[in-house]
């Protein structure tokens, strides 16, 4: 046995293409996504100041890599893809703009377009070696008025008397056609009906089979097909049209991460379309995440909204048919109800619509939109989505560079770290896998480590590490690429793009820092390799840079254990086999 100076050892553990000697140390040609980077001299002494030359200081062995920093954010960016943003061009800008998940909205376009972007997603996914999730948003039913006999609608006035029926003679200003029997059949007098976003707002006075006689609350224009909203009635119907089912068979034969289900009112709803993975999906095979769309004001009703979570993979917070159907008042308070839930159950939240509205024409947002930005950060959501910002804007890129800059100052922000802290869930059902993370949250933040490292089968122990809100970023390493783009959505995980089936890499490849293609590979049960490897990841994501860079490592053994979390332990950055710079070489 010998001993040797940890940045030595650091050196090859990150693979050199070449070295030479400079005052008899070696320096290192690093490589980034394929391409050489500048040779970074290594001195044994740390230098804390420019040198007169005016060059920068040296302070690291290693040269981390610029487009690491395109990941140093914990909120995560939702991006819906659409005409303004679906060519590759585009895609790869909006992803080194921020994006980690993008959104296909089913509503618009044909499957073969969705097949298409989803195919060019995962091109950028191989160029740069960093997992991309795919939402695929499910259209849900559309409740919409009939036609009217005059072409340009109708003018209600306020208090006069206004019928929905199942004619389906043309409307005019006294009745139109309500094609739902289903909302006849639920509506009770006193009931509220809104039409076109709440425009035009009626409430229930008399009812009959095929029939409803209503009172115009609120006047205003009603037109051809406008929609429908009953916040006071839950409809027996099903969240899944002919239209969606289809669309679901074919996300599962595409292969998207999530699936985001509209119109849901209650659990049922959410058991409906995991039964409907489940026959589709053979046994073994990766299944999507289900996303639950809040948006009725039923989903609040009794234990509800607990029981959606905890059926569901993930929620997002559907601010726009939820600020029709309730107060605007209750929508900001509903939203820190939803997320405040989805943290105590370990469940990424979603908050969505209208976030920058005003950049779908113009360059920059107003200061309102900014600060409702800022406050979905500072609630603990993990996500933040754009809809027609990005999708069908004049200004998709700026909007999600706009986005990413709200997230990196509120990050920045010591209010932001005490808001947290304070506003920690108390945990559910405590297991030995949430001790050990809870451990592994402490022990980085009293000696100050770069990272946590997860090494997770399925992703349920990154999710637990997640629900704490770590001071410091969450590495994740799976086996299944499958997982890694799941976990993508979790607020600050940094999922590593892993071989086929792998922790890591194999010992003594050269081409383990090589992300011109698609990574590939066999696995390995060495432990002391997977431990190397997680340092090497660290690495290449720009979480350490120096050999004495300290990352807490989680995992369960034996590995493939799912949920299993049975060992922590601290690790330098240059290797399981060093400590205080002196590293062990058998």
């Amino acid at each position: 046995m010998k001993l040797t100076p940890a940045f030595l050892v650091l050196s090859s553990l990150i693979g050199i293409s070449d070295a030479f000697v400079s005052k008899g140390l070696p320096s290192f040609t690093f490589r980034e996504y394929g391409k050489p980077l500048t040779a970074l001299k290594v001195s044994a002494e740390t230098t804390t100041s420019a040198p007169a030359t005016g060059t920068s200081p040296q302070t690291t062995v290693a040269s981390v890599p610029k487009v690491a920093q395109r990941w140093r954010k914990s909120t995560k960016q939702l991006i819906t893809l659409g005409p303004a943003s679906s060519n590759r061009e585009m895609i790869e800008k909006l992803f080194l703009a921020g994006a980690d998940v993008f959104r296909l909205n089913f509503s618009h376009g044909s499957q073969e377009q969705k097949k298409e972007l989803l195919k060019t997603i995962r091109e950028v996914e191989e160029k740069y070696a960093h997992p991309i999730g795919i939402l695929g948003d499910l259209q849900g039913p559309k409740l919409r008025v009939g036609e009217f006999s005059s072409p340009t609608g109708e003018i209600l006035q306020a208090g006069q008397t206004f019928r929905f029926d199942l004619d389906e003679a043309q409307g005019d200003n006294t009745r139109v056609q309500l094609p739902h029997p289903e909302i006849i059949k639920a509506s009770e007098i006193g009931h509220t009906l809104m039409v076109d976003d709440g425009k035009v707002r009626l409430t229930v006075t008399g009812k009959g089979d095929d029939y409803l006689e209503c009172n115009v609350d609120v006047p205003g224009k009603i037109s051809n097909r406008k929609g429908v909203n009953t916040p006071d009635s839950i409809l027996k119907i099903s969240p899944l049209t002919p239209k969606d089912r289809s669309d679901l068979e074919y996300m599962l034969e595409i292969g998207v991460d999530w699936v985001a289900l509209s119109f849901v009112q209650k659990p049922g709803d959410i058991e409906e379309i995991r039964e409907i993975i489940d026959a589709k999906v053979a046994l073994g095979e990766f299944k999507p995440s289900v996303m639950a769309k809040i948006e009725k004001p039923s989903c609040f009703e009794g234990d509800n909204l607990e029981r959606l979570v905890g059926l569901c993979d993930g929620i997002m917070v559907a601010r726009g048919d939820l600020g029709v159907e309730c107060p605007p008042e209750d929508v900001p308070i509903l939203q820190k109800t939803i997320i405040d839930e989805c943290r105590v159950q370990g469940k990424p939240v979603v908050v969505a619509t209208q976030m920058l509205e005003s950049m779908i024409e113009s360059p920059t947002p107003t200061r309102a939109e900014a600060s409702d930005v800022a406050t979905a950060i500072y609630d603990g959501a993990d996500a933040i989505m754009l809809s027609a910002e990005s999708a069908a804007g004049s200004y998709p890129e700026e909007s999600v560079a706009m986005q990413q800059r709200i997230i990196n100052r509120v990050e920045s922000d010591p209010h932001y770290r005490s808001y947290l802290d304070s506003n920690t869930p108390l945990t559910k059902d405590e297991n030995p896998t949430d001790a050990i993370i809870g451990a592994a949250r402490h022990i980085a933040k009293s000696i100050h480590a770069k990272a946590v490292v997860c090494f997770s089968l399925r992703g349920s122990t990154v999710r637990s590490a997640s629900k704490g809100r770590p001071p410091v970023p969450i590495l994740a390493l799976c086996p299944f690429k499958e997982t890694a783009r799941q976990l993508v959505m979790s607020w600050g995980v940094y999922p590593d793009l892993p071989k086929a089936g792998s922790y890591g890499y194999i010992d003594g490849e050269d081409e383990d820092l090589d992300y011109d293609g698609p990574l590939e590979g066999a696995a390995s049960d060495d432990f002391d390799l997977v431990l190397r490897n997680a340092c090497k990841a660290a690495l290449r994501k720009g979480l350490v840079s120096d050999p004495d860079d300290l990352l807490v490592l989680t995992a369960g053994l034996p590995f493939g254990t799912p949920g299993a979390a049975n060992v922590v332990r601290v690790v330098p950055a240059a290797g399981p086999s060093c400590w205080d710079g002196i590293c062990r070489i058998d």
